[in-house]
């Protein structure tokens, strides 16, 4: 996977009042000087049938299309918008993989976009999600829309390989510079990955009939005809990889469902109410049991701060903290529970590793300042990330809950039966909720429900809040330095978080009152001493279950299992609930996995056991 990314360099063309861009790297126009939206329309569209094939869903099915090359997003835009003119009304969805080496700027691709007004509202969209340049998936979701995009940035030779076959791609866009000007993308190597992401059935489209693509796709007994290409290009390429004739003609895509199903969500705190809302969102029913009110445990603090901690720029690609901040920000950015900050990182130690990160990121994510820069006096340098965020778990649980797809219920479970394809879920052994699945959420709880299930450690930790009348700094502001310290509201101050690995007592103790007055003073003495009496703060405490190589536990507890978890999420929960509850739901449901191979096995529940058991009396039949 490429290390760090390039974005594309560009020089301009004028046709007709349209500025065209041509890349410096490769020597070749994005898109057609005649229309490249018409261009789009009768190579990529039309090649693929996708006029018919989209329309013609049925219920719940999920279409996904690969795409060799991102580019300026003309493709993505164009089969967006014949979704919009084609779908049926019955939870179908449209899915796009697509992979870039060099993506535009931002305003690189508002420029480009310009030349098509009939996009404008999709393009819009499209940009306000686009990600930062860094190596990895960016998955962006357009639920009104039931469509959904995965960006890979990275080299195609690194990336094709990483994606895990969870649904194969249903037609490609095998799109791109020429081969004469990038013969890289269309190599044989290349080639074997598109086909390995693809199944009987699979087509595949193109503007170029080079003899390399010819000849990769026939290798594979893919079937090829050269239709009359666009304008002045002779022929295209339409192609269709065939099923043998012993084959049916149709295919089973992953584990997709073809009706609505009902989903057992165990356990309402962040875990769980991440799943039940990417459940929910795409059309299925869920029940969310709890034996206590929602975000009673280590998910109901007074607030929730996103502070990922940044890997270099060498391991974006799979760092899972990066991956998910880069999401998180996204899917929050929907829920009003949610205010974009910064975040004012102390380099405590190893200052010139922390600060170095921010030449190496993209421009306007990081900046560094002397300690001299800091609107509280300190002796520290440190690093500020301009894309951190607040989170107010009361307000984004009451969100999640008004859900007209999901139902809350309170009680305890004593027994669950997997028997005959489904899940059932008993209250003193009387039958109260049957599943298609259920997803087990319950932290360190969840070990309670199973033999083997892998020991989550617990960690108490105890946040204090205080009156506070005057601040230093802006309320759009907080500071990291082991602990925190930010606004909780306009005359309240919150600082976190003890840490005491291996306690699991949650009561508000004097003690770590003064353990987080001390985190404060040892990096802002002066401010510290401007504080109220800790006899005089409110605080919570609760237990964090962090798993035993810190990476959390989502996936299926064991194989043809109707039994799923998340959990293990330590104390970045609210960091890491949104991609992987999207992880999870994905693998569920047979659609694409917007992370690596590499990165699900080791999110993988079944890295640390052979196999799960259900405890008595909890049992499987």
């Amino acid at each position: 996977m490429s290390s760090s990314i390039q974005t594309a360099i560009l020089d301009w063309q004028c046709v007709d009042g349209i500025d065209i861009p041509v890349s410096r790297q490769f020597g070749d126009v994005y898109f057609s000087k005649d229309n490249g939206l018409l261009e789009t329309r009768h190579v990529f569209l039309n090649g693929n049938n996708l006029t018919e094939r989209l329309a013609d869903l049925k219920p719940y099915q999920y279409f996904c299309v690969g795409e060799t090359g991102f580019g300026t997003g003309l493709n993505i835009l164009a089969v967006w918008q014949l979704w919009q003119q084609v779908r049926p009304d019955n939870h179908s969805h449209l899915h796009v993989i697509s992979v870039e080496k060099f993506p535009l700027s931002k305003s690189d691709l508002e420029r480009a976009l310009r030349a098509w007004p009939e996009l404008i509202i999709l393009a819009e969209q499209l940009i306000e999600q686009y990600p930062f340049p860094i190596a990895g998936c960016h998955r962006l979701n357009f639920p009104d829309e039931r469509f959904s995009l995965d960006l890979w940035l990275g080299d195609a030779h690194d990336v094709f390989p990483s994606i895990v076959k969870t649904h194969s791609v249903d037609a490609w866009f095998l799109d791109g510079f020429a081969p004469s000007c990038n013969p890289e993308l269309w190599e044989t190597q290349v080639l074997n990955q598109i086909v390995r992401l693809s199944d009987y059935g699979t087509t595949f489209a193109s503007f170029s009939v080079a003899g390399i693509l010819k000849r990769g796709l026939k290798a594979h007994g893919i079937h090829i005809s050269r239709p009359r290409g666009f304008g002045h290009k002779r022929e295209m390429l339409k192609a269709i990889w065939p099923f043998p004739d012993h084959e049916s003609t149709t295919t089973v895509k992953g584990n997709q469902p073809s009706t609505q199903q009902h989903f057992a969500v165990i356990g309402a705190g962040i875990a769980g109410l991440h799943c039940a809302w990417s459940l929910a969102q795409r059309g299925h029913r869920v029940t969310l049991v709890d034996q206590s009110q929602p975000l009673s445990g280590a998910s109901g603090n007074p607030l929730a701060l996103l502070n990922p901690k940044l890997c270099p720029i060498t391991q974006c690609h799979d760092h899972l903290m990066v991956l998910c901040w880069q999401y998180a920000r996204r899917f929050y950015q929907n829920f009003e529970a949610f205010r974009l900050i910064q975040v004012n990182q102390l380099a405590l130690k190893a200052s010139d590793s922390l600060l170095n990160l921010a030449e190496q990121y993209p421009k306007d994510v990081l900046d560094a300042h002397s300690a001299q820069q800091s609107p509280l006096e300190t002796q520290y340098d440190y690093l500020t990330l301009h894309y951190a965020g607040v989170i107010s778990p009361q307000l984004f649980c009451n969100q999640v809950l008004q859900h007209p797809l999901i139902e809350f219920k309170q009680f305890k479970i004593n027994q669950i039966i997997e028997i005959d394809g489904t899940v059932q879920l008993l209250s003193s052994e009387q039958a109260i909720l049957e599943s298609n699945a259920a997803i087990v959420c319950c932290a360190r709880e969840s070990g309670k429900l199973f033999e083997q299930y892998p020991t989550l450690k617990p960690i108490r930790g105890q946040v204090s809040w205080f009156e506070q009348h005057t601040f230093p700094f802006a309320p759009d502001q907080a500071f990291s330095y082991g602990g925190y310290c930010m606004q909780l509201h306009p005359q309240q101050l919150i600082l976190g978080a003890s840490f005491h690995p291996q306690r699991d007592d949650d009561e508000v103790l004097l003690e770590d009152h003064v353990h987080n007055f001390n985190l404060i003073h040892s990096v802002f003495p002066a401010y510290a001493q401007t504080l109220p009496p800790v006899e005089e703060w409110h605080g919570r405490a609760s237990v964090r279950a962090q798993s035993p190589d810190y990476f959390p536990l989502v996936g299926q507890l064991q194989d043809h299992s109707k039994l799923f978890t998340l959990a293990g999420l330590g104390s970045k929960g609210y960091l890491f609930a949104p991609l992987n509850s999207e992880i999870l739901v994905a693998h569920i449901l047979g659609e694409a996995c917007p992370v690596s191979a590499n990165l699900l096995q080791k999110l993988n529940p079944q890295r640390f056991l052979k196999k799960v058991k259900i405890k008595k009396p909890y049992y499987s039949s």
